[in-house]
């Protein structure tokens, strides 16, 4: 069963303008998360975020990977409702296959969001933030609410998890990357861009790295030191430094109305978008700012 633990908040009056509300998702599975979640919560605690976080959802439940566990204890410190529901043990409990990549996702998947839609209904929210989540959202959950996914990489670039785009980008020997945030939609990593940044894989700290590779295969480079690669740790910095300052800034973009979303397109104002903002100033000022 769903779990929380706290109270959903009440919200305020209709004459008081309200601050946005965030459904953020998580599995909760390793540092970024755990980074992602505390970055958000500072922008809100400083002023900069004009939002709140309605509640915390993960797919994972206590006790399930310690990684996770620390993540609970994050959660548990800043007071925001807590709810959770394993898919490994939905799956178990519906006798459903594993999901395959690559593969339709089985039927159970959409059955689980259904449950997942119906825990998370006495909290409401504008909007939902997937941060470091790792399921596939299906058709009950993308279209309960605008789901914003944070990919690590730019418009046009690779899909798949981040370890899956790094290599890719140093098997394509990318001169660029970036990170985007798009609509979930069932196109996979294929919905409308919401916003996005670039940063350059050449120039200094970083040609000495791409020199050491040679012309070894990424199979070997794989095989050999893999994601120790040094080439591989500059590229996941460069891409993780930036995620963190591209979703605050996205989510003060809605908490400002400057951005929505209606329907399945996103509009500034009430002028549909053809494609996402480009944020890239913005995200390396702020970078710049953290470094002085």
């Amino acid at each position: 069963m769903p779990e929380n633990n706290a109270a959903a908040g009440k919200r305020a009056s209709p004459s008081v303008p309200q601050p946005l509300r965030v459904g953020w998702f998580s599995t909760g599975r390793g540092e970024g998360s755990r980074n992602l979640l505390q970055a958000a919560l500072r922008a809100i605690r400083d002023g900069h975020l004009p939002a709140e976080i309605a509640f915390i959802f993960s797919n994972r439940e206590h006790g399930e990977f310690e990684a996770t566990d620390r993540f609970f204890v994050d959660v548990a410190a800043s007071g925001i409702p807590l709810i959770t529901l394993s898919d490994r043990r939905f799956r178990r409990a519906s006798a459903g296959e594993v999901a395959r990549k690559g593969a339709p996702l089985p039927a159970w998947r959409v059955e689980y969001d259904r449950a997942v839609v119906a825990a998370l209904e006495p909290y409401g929210c504008d909007i939902a933030m997937l941060a470091g989540y790792m399921l596939i959202s299906t058709a009950p959950l993308f279209s309960w609410r605008p789901l914003l996914n944070l990919h690590p990489a730019a418009p046009g670039g690779p899909a798949g998890t981040w370890q899956d785009v790094i290599w890719q980008l140093i098997d394509r020997q990318a001169e660029r990357s970036g990170v985007r945030i798009h609509l979930s939609t069932a196109e996979l990593d294929e919905g409308p861009i919401v916003t996005y940044c670039t940063y350059p894989l050449r120039g200094p700290g970083i040609d000495d790295l791409w020199s050491t590779t040679g012309a070894r295969s990424i199979q070997d480079l794989r095989n050999g030191e893999g994601e120790a690669l040094p080439l591989f740790q500059e590229i996941r910095r460069r891409g993780a430094a930036r995620e963190a300052p591209l979703v605050i800034e996205t989510l003060r973009a809605f908490a400002s109305r400057r951005l929505r979303v209606v329907g399945d397109s996103l509009c500034e104002g009430s002028t549909p978008l053809a494609r996402g903002f480009d944020l890239t100033p913005e995200i390396e000022a702020t970078l710049a700012s953290t470094v002085a």
